[in-house]
């Protein structure tokens, strides 16, 4: 009996390295990175929290907080994600956006506390959207799109970052969040 189950492991450990390689991650394309470097800049935590995370839980009157020697509110950040954002996606689906000024001060300060959970809606919405495009792209599609959505989500990750930085400094931070 205790060769049969000696026999059963070293046949079950034997057999490890073969089943690792059937498991193999399949090579990345275009289209897989645009998504993933998207959902982990909207709602899927890897190396630093979303932007779903970043705002979680923040009330209106705490997202309208600035640093008191100066910055940007944690919900003037959102607003000025979702505003360049929903710009690219505009573009992307052929639509032409609002005339904008060229004042990239007036993305942030047109936000005000009164509309805070629209604007997490409509960022998270326009995030979504993004993300189905690029699902639904063809390969030239995303070929031409690639740097703009590479910028988006660097741009994404950035202010994510500030809007953290705002929560702390503020005392509204759970770091159990995922930044201690």
């Amino acid at each position: 009996m205790k060769s049969r189950l000696a026999l059963a492991v070293v046949v079950l450990i034997a057999s490890l390295p073969l089943a690792g390689q059937n498991q193999q991650q399949k090579p990345a394309t275009l289209r897989s990175l645009l998504l993933h470097e998207l959902k982990t800049t909207h709602n899927q935590a890897e190396w630093f929290v979303p932007i779903s995370v970043a705002v979680d839980g923040l009330t209106a009157e705490q997202a309208a907080w600035q640093p008191p020697n100066g910055g940007h509110s944690a919900g003037q950040l959102t607003y000025h994600l979702m505003y360049w954002n929903r710009r690219a996606l505009e573009k992307f689906k052929g639509e032409t956006p609002d005339k904008y000024s060229g004042n990239n001060d007036e993305t942030f300060v047109n936000f005000n506390d009164k509309q805070w959970n629209d604007t997490v809606k409509q960022l998270d919405q326009v995030m979504t959207e993004l993300e189905k495009l690029v699902e639904s792209a063809d390969d030239q599609q995303l070929a031409k799109w690639a740097p703009t959505i590479a910028n988006i989500c660097t741009h994404n990750a950035y202010h994510i970052g500030q809007i953290v930085y705002v929560r702390k400094l503020q005392g509204s931070w759970n770091p159990d969040k995922g930044v201690k």
